[in-house]
């Protein structure tokens, strides 16, 4: 401890050099290290009030979870009561989040708090998707043919994408090429590039409908939910074949409160090792292998409801279901249950980490549990 003071100590008054690989990547110094919060956007299951109320709950991850404070927002319906939210994003060169309800979409500024500006649409809103450099999103309408393209700092329409899919959930990729658009009223999972929107293929069709999917940071596989199938399967994002399918063995799939899919709600961990599954009629999140393919079940966790999304932190040491637990990924136990300002328990299906330093945001997860090797 003295030998790190007196180190310290000596890298603040100049006489010594921080080693260059401190210097080249700030997030990784000791003496810089970013706060990583979770935002969780209410009402996150439908406009159900009761899993949380409505606004933006901010979590402080480093310190158990710990309620950090409550974010008043906007998104009211025509009657006045408050739009299910349907995706979280955040851009860090807006330094704006963004919230998409069934009716509109919200910019607010991470610092001000403010609502920046608040765009309605027609055809509603959708799971939307921000670009890698933060500069454009794409936002699908509310189960209806079209994505709107839409600057990040404006708010402005910049052109439409209209794959007649029943848009749903969108996820640009990693590398800033493309963008995956899946529609529920389609097997096929639409490609855009993302400098030339015209230019598009399809992946699939994969054996029903598509609903949550998930992609690798390669951007060479996608992992995929469908209807009526407890279970997932893989598609090759290049030939656009369908590769496997996989149906949760040993449990049997039945009734279920939301989504009509047995699973909805698939993610990859960060390093990908992984794949983690929703089961909402048993109430569990299945747990694969995924460094081997095609991926084998080895283990199952039994929740407090139906779950029906999944995302993680960023580094990958947490896992966040929709039904609010918080588990420790390597242990594979349920650490806490998320909680309002009011001590009620909190359910979400639309939750982001976002990292801050000096009161910037400097780096954020995403909604969808994307892998992230990229190499």
């Amino acid at each position: 401890m003295i030998v790190n003071f007196i180190i310290l100590q000596l890298l603040i008054r100049g006489f010594i050099s921080a080693p260059a690989e401190l210097t080249t990547n700030p997030i990784t110094t000791p003496f810089a290290s970013a706060q990583r919060y979770l935002y969780v956007a209410l009402p996150g299951i439908r406009n159900y009030l009761e899993y949380g109320g409505h606004g933006l709950l901010v979590f402080d991850i480093d310190k158990g979870h710990k309620l950090v404070k409550h974010i008043p927002t906007q998104g009211l319906a025509p009657d006045g009561k408050p739009s299910n939210v349907k995706g979280i994003a955040v851009s860090l060169a807006t330094q704006c989040v963004y919230i998409s309800t069934v009716h509109n979409l919200q910019c607010i500024h991470l610092q001000t708090e403010k609502l920046v500006w608040e765009k309605k649409f027609e055809k509603g809103c959708d799971r939307l998707s921000v670009s890698p450099d933060g500069k454009e999103i794409y936002v699908p309408s509310f189960e209806k043919e079209d994505w709107y393209v839409i600057d990040a700092t404006t708010g402005v329409i910049k052109h439409t994408i209209s794959p007649g899919s029943g848009a749903h959930n969108t996820i640009y990729g990693l590398n800033g090429k493309e963008v995956y658009l899946e529609g529920l009223r389609s097997p096929n999972l639409t490609v855009v590039d993302a400098k030339n929107t015209a230019r598009q293929r399809v992946v699939g069709p994969f054996s029903n409908n598509i609903r949550p999917f998930t992609v690798n940071g390669k951007q060479s596989l996608v992992y995929v939910n469908i209807n009526d199938f407890l279970g997932f399967e893989i598609g090759d994002l290049a030939t656009g074949a369908k590769l496997h399918s996989i149906k949760v063995e040993g449990y049997e799939k039945g009734p279920v409160k939301r989504h009509g899919c047995p699973s909805h709600g698939i993610a990859l961990t960060p390093d990908e090792k992984e794949l983690w599954l929703a089961d909402a009629h048993n109430q569990r999140l299945h747990i694969y292998d995924n460094t081997v393919m095609p991926p084998v079940l080895k283990q199952s966790i039994t929740l407090r409801d139906q779950p029906g999304w999944i995302t993680f932190s960023k580094e990958g040491d947490y896992a966040y279901p929709s039904t609010g637990e918080v588990i420790d990924t390597r242990t594979k136990k349920i650490l806490l249950t998320l909680q309002n300002q009011h001590g009620i328990p909190v359910q979400s299906e639309k939750m982001i980490e976002i990292d801050f330093r000096a009161k910037q945001a400097v780096d954020a997860g995403d909604q969808f549990g994307i892998g992230r090797m990229v190499q």
